[in-house]
This record gives C-alpha cells, sequence and structure tokens, in this order.
C-alpha cells in the first residue's frame, strides 16, 4: 500500500504536563482511520500537528509530495465580517476568483456574464469542482453563500467549517469532532459520503456509530503508547479488550516469576557481586513486567439524586413562537416519574427553546408549566460552560461547596468529589485555561452533579467528552433515581438511555415516538418505503380508469422515433454505469471523485426511467 503520512517519534508537551511521547504512526491511502484517547491526552494537538498548525517537541511528520490536506478544527474561528463563500474559496487564485464571479452572476441571473464566465470555467476546467461544491453546500443545507459569518448559529458554523475542508475533495483530510453541533440527518449524510470517497480520512470523534460505519482503522493512544486495530469501531471493542486481558496474564505470570528470582537474588547476598549479570539485568526488566498490570481509571459516577416526588410536571396548553416561526403549539403532556426522554429534530426546530421555556430560562407565549415542589433540576448545556479560565480547578468547584453531601453515610470534601471525576490532587491545582475541552467538560459535568439534582436537563451532553466518559455517563443515566430529559445528536448515546422520544418536526408539531432512536428511524425508513410506493402506484394508469378500446392502442410517430432512440440511450448509459463500476472498483486514487460519484447517481436515474419508458412503449409495440 502507499504511505502518504508517516508519524515518526512525535513528542508533545505543554510546560511540565507531557501530552505524549514518541508517536509513531503510518497512514496510508484509502485509511479511514479513527484516533481514539481519553480526554486531555492530545488527540486534538496530534491533528493539529499534522496539519501543520503547531510544531511537535520532537520527531517529524513527513507527507507524501504534492499531498492535499484538509483540516476540520474541533472550535471553529472564522472572521465574522466574512461572506460564507468566501471562507470556502481562498481570494489568492484566478480559479477561485472566476468560480466566485460565476457564483455571483447565476445569484444575480446575469445571462451577459454567465455566457463570458463560462467560457472561463470551460477553460480552466472548473465544472467538476463546481458540481462538487453545490452538491455540499445543498447536503450541508447552506442555503446563503453571501450571508455574514458573525450572523450564522453554531450549528450552521460547523457545516460551513465541514464544508471548507471536504469542498475540495484532500486528498488526506483531518476531522476534528466532525459530528458536533451537526443534526443527524447531516451526520448521516456524512456518514455516507465518506464511506463512499476515496479521501485518505484520520479523525477524532466519540461518535460510535459514525466510526463503526466509516472507519476500517481504529488507532488508540493509551498510556503513551499506539495501538493500532485494523477494523471498525465495534472490531476495536473486541481486541482491545483481548489485548487487556493478555497484558494483565503476563504481568500475572511475571509475578510469579518474580518471587522464584527474589528467592534467587537474596539468599547469596554475599555473592551478589559474582552472580550472572544478564540474570541481574533480566530480574530488573521482570520487576517493570510485574508492574505492568492494567488498572482502568474511569470517571465514578456513584452520585445519589435526592429524592423526588410522584408528581414531576405537567405542560398545560403552553404555546412558543419568534414571529412567523411557531416551536409550541398548544402543547398538553404530564411527565412521569422516572422517566428518561429524548428530544430529536432539525436543528432550528425549537428543542432548546423547549427545554428553557420549562426551566423559566424563557417566557412561553400562552399555557403554562406546573412543576412539583420536590423537583430540583440538574441543567447541563452548551451555553452553561463558563468557567473563569484565570481561577484553579478545584477553586471553581470550592465556589460552588466546600463539601458534597449525599445522605447520611455518603459525603465528600470538593478535593474527593473531583476525583471520582478523574482530577488528581496534581490536577485540581491547575488554572482551567490549561484544561482540554473535554476536561472543561468533565468539571463542568461535576458542577451539575454536585448540586444533587433529581431531574437531569442535558442538552448536547455528549460533545467532546471521550469515549469512556460516556459509557459511565450512560451507565449512571440507565440507573440513575430520577427524571432525564436529553437532546443529543449522539444516536448511540439516545439508544442507550431514553425509553421514548419526542420528535420535533417544525411548526410546534410534536411527536410523541415509543421507543429509541434506532426504531425512530427504522419506522421512518418504512414510511418512506411505503411513500415512495404509493407515488409510484399512482403514476401508473389503471386499468379500471382507462376507457375500453376496441382498438389496439399503437405507437404514435413521435412516440415510434422516442423507442428507436431509447435503444441506443439504454446502450450508451449502460456502457458508462459499467465504466464507472470497474474505475470504482480499481483501488486506483480518482482525482474527481465527488463528481464522478454524482455522475453514477444521475447515470443510473436516467437508466432506470429510460428502461420504464423503454417497458411503457414495448406493451404498444
Amino acid at each position: 500500500m502507499n504511505s502518504i503520512l508517516q508519524i515518526e517519534n512525535v513528542s508533545k508537551s505543554y510546560g511540565d504536563r507531557l501530552l505524549f511521547s514518541g508517536v509513531t504512526l503510518g497512514v496510508n491511502e484509502g485509511d479511514k482511520i479513527g484516533l481514539i484517547a481519553k480526554n486531555g491526552t492530545g488527540k486534538s494537538t496530534l491533528m493539529k500537528i499534522i496539519s501543520g498548525v503547531e510544531s511537535a517537541d520532537d520527531g517529524n511528520i513527513v507527507l507524501r509530495n504534492g499531498i492535499r490536506v484538509g483540516y476540520l478544527e474541533q472550535v471553529t474561528e472564522m472572521d465574522p465580517d466574512t461572506v460564507v463563500i468566501d471562507t470556502f474559496i481562498g481570494d489568492d487564485s484566478e480559479r477561485s476568483a472566476v468560480i466566485k464571479d460565476y457564483e455571483r452572476a447565476m445569484v444575480a441571473n446575469d445571462l451577459a456574464s454567465i455566457t463570458a464566465l463560462t467560457s472561463k470555467m470551460d477553460a480552466l476546467g472548473l465544472w467538476d469542482y463546481e458540481n462538487n461544491f453545490k452538491q455540499v453546500l445543498s447536503k450541508l443545507k447552506i442555503d446563503d453563500c453571501y450571508q455574514r459569518v458573525g450572523e450564522l448559529s453554531g450549528g450552521q458554523l460547523k457545516r460551513v467549517a465541514l464544508a471548507k475542508a471536504i469542498i475540495d475533495a484532500p486528498d488526506l483530510l483531518l476531522l476534528d469532532e466532525p459530528t458536533n453541533h451537526l443534526d443527524v440527518e447531516v451526520i448521516e449524510w456524512l456518514e455516507d459520503y465518506l464511506s463512499r470517497s476515496r479521501m485518505t480520512l484520520l479523525m477524532v470523534t466519540h461518535d460510535r456509530y459514525f466510526l463503526d460505519r466509516v472507519c476500517n482503522k481504529i488507532v488508540e493512544i493509551d498510556n503513551g503508547s499506539i495501538y493500532e486495530y485494523s477494523g471498525n469501531y465495534s472490531y476495536y471493542l473486541e481486541k482491545r479488550q483481548e489485548r487487556i486481558e493478555a497484558e494483565n496474564a503476563e504481568a500475572a505470570r511475571a509475578k510469579n516469576l518474580l518471587r522464584t528470582e527474589l528467592e534467587w537474588i537474596r539468599r547469596q547476598p554475599q555473592a551478589r557481586g559474582s552472580k550472572a549479570r544478564y540474570r541481574i539485568n533480566a530480574f530488573h526488566e521482570l520487576e517493570k513486567r510485574a508492574q505492568n498490570v492494567r488498572i482502568e481509571r474511569d470517571v465514578e459516577l456513584d452520585v445519589k439524586a435526592s429524592y423526588i416526588g410522584s408528581k414531576i410536571f405537567e405542560a398545560h396548553g403552553v404555546c412558543k413562537r419568534f414571529g412567523d416561526k411557531v416551536i409550541l403549539d398548544n402543547f398538553n403532556y404530564t411527565f412521569a416519574r422516572y422517566e428518561k426522554l429524548g428530544i430529536v429534530g432539525n436543528n432550528g426546530a425549537g428543542k432548546s427553546t423547549f427545554i428553557k421555556c420549562l426551566l423559566g430560562l424563557l417566557p412561553v407565549d400562552s399555557g403554562y408549566f406546573e412543576v412539583g415542589e420536590t423537583v430540583r433540576f440538574g441543567y447541563y448545556s452548551q451555553e452553561g460552560i463558563e468557567f473563569d479560565d484565570t481561577k484553579k480547578v478545584i477553586d471553581a468547584v470550592r465556589e460552588i461547596a466546600e463539601y458534597v453531601k449525599f445522605d447520611e453515610k455518603t459525603s465528600y470534601t470538593a478535593s474527593q468529589f473531583l476525583q471520582l471525576f478523574l482530577f488528581t490532587p496534581a490536577d485540581q491545582q491547575k488554572f482551567i485555561s490549561k484544561l482540554s475541552g473535554g476536561e472543561k467538560r468533565r468539571l463542568y459535568l461535576a458542577t451539575v452533579l454536585m448540586r444533587k439534582p433529581n431531574f437531569l436537563i442535558l442538552d448536547e451532553p455528549t460533545n467532546d467528552l471521550d469515549i469512556k466518559t460516556l459509557e459511565v455517563l450512560e451507565n449512571y443515566i440507565a440507573g440513575f433515581k430520577g427524571c432525564v430529559i436529553t437532546v443529543s445528536h449522539d444516536r448511540f448515546f439516545m439508544d442507550r438511555i431514553v425509553d421514548h422520544l419526542f420528535v420535533f418536526e417544525g411548526e410546534g408539531v410534536i411527536r410523541d415516538f415509543p421507543g429509541n432512536y434506532s426504531d425512530y428511524r427504522a419506522v421512518k425508513e418504512d414510511e418512506k418505503r411505503v411513500e415512495a410506493a404509493k407515488q409510484k402506484e399512482a403514476t401508473k394508469p389503471h386499468a379500471a380508469s382507462q376507457p375500453r378500446q376496441n382498438k389496439p392502442n399503437k405507437m404514435t410517430f413521435k412516440e415510434r422515433k422516442e423507442f428507436e432512440a431509447l435503444d441506443s440511450e439504454i446502450t450508451q448509459l449502460t456502457a458508462e454505469k459499467e465504466a464507472l463500476d470497474d474505475l470504482f472498483n480499481s483501488g486506483e486514487v480518482i482525482a474527481d471523485v465527488a463528481a464522478k460519484s454524482s455522475r453514477y447517481d444521475e447515470v443510473c436515474r436516467l437508466l432506470n426511467e429510460k428502461e420504464m419508458r423503454w417497458l411503457e412503449l414495448s406493451e404498444k409495440e
């Protein structure tokens, strides 16, 4: 296989904090690699080093000559005064200027400019790029290319940054948490796009379904070492457990052998200088192996909820709108004790607004929420992470409480409570500005739970958390003796924890679905198939509705000409489809793969239409 990237003995530290050391990894053409590690171990930093945004302390990053790299950073930063189209297409080339002028002329319907620019597009061979450009923008729901970046929401900004990374179809694509802030429809399109693409991919994500469906290799950074697994996420989980069990078994064997060697070392202390030097060296090596017992340190969410009564909340005729946009329309619901509800819907459908109305953070237009007296909300939101970066971790927690008491038997000091969330005494003395994005979210989760809520409201809780912390959070919520509402685009997370869904369909319509997210998607697919079948049936002529004719229905002259032309057209389209099939299966690098893929879909559609038309006309023949 052709190597396009070599990472050789790369190390990085910030002050006295070592992120990783001696990282060595090869990336081959066509690899789709998921990079997995705990928060704070340097995943995002390694991506920045590979992209050239940061430099390594030691080691080398070697890219094959001519390789084009696309990079999506975890945190998107763009000039708020630029317009969207300028973020995709730079101003540094004739190619960029022609594409932007052509787009502007199309928007303005300036026929004279369109004609002149069409010739330039032909001369520069920009149509493949233009087709890919249009396809990506359409699928990512970027409708206004001339909107100012400063006017975009977080989800829109993420989609623009993602479009910028993939629109040029780079040879190597680096993605750091690509699914954050994206709605499920866009995530599923991105899954399909990356799975079919010939781009080489290296990505960091907590989305386990995404990892499973896109990646053919998993790379784990664990205790400073690199482990590679040739398979998807499910394969990685299986083989990782086997590796840990093998390491522990080896450590146990080394421990037993160490006892024998220790006796040998001690038996003749006066002759130690004459003992075989190789055996003494082997003894010290054995000591290291015996100490290599694997102890998994995970977040310990053994945090009890306070008592919650039988009355939770009731919604009575709640209405909420922003101008002409309806969020809630005469909404009524009685929430049950220990209920675990998931909320899904496209970005902008009103999911977060619903939660803020329930919490009283936003006023409703009419109606009201009646909340039970024993309910104690714990709200984890995207906007809630507002720590003072100049403070230390321990000081931020002590401002809330010096002691956390859950019952007569369970209480913690602020420091002890932080250790449940993997903040060691040394970590607690760090300034918050030094924490990674995932560590800040872990700290935020600690500050929410230390208030002993019995009703958790989680708005996108999975963003930037590492997979191990997510698994612990899922297990905690599954056994939580209280109520839960969660808004999340993480399909795996929703499948694990919710009993039913509120589906926000827009215009105030909220559908109560009895099942988890995978159940909902299966029903949606069935509905699409039934609707497609109905539409197909509706387009067919029905014998009962046709007037009975004594004479056979003969072809017209025009239909005869069409029928004769169809044979040739079907032959040409079939040949083109077969050629594209051969190209996609060849394993060759395809520079304009997006355009070829788009053309393949178009050829399949045309071929299907023309074959159906041929069958209709052949019945007349």
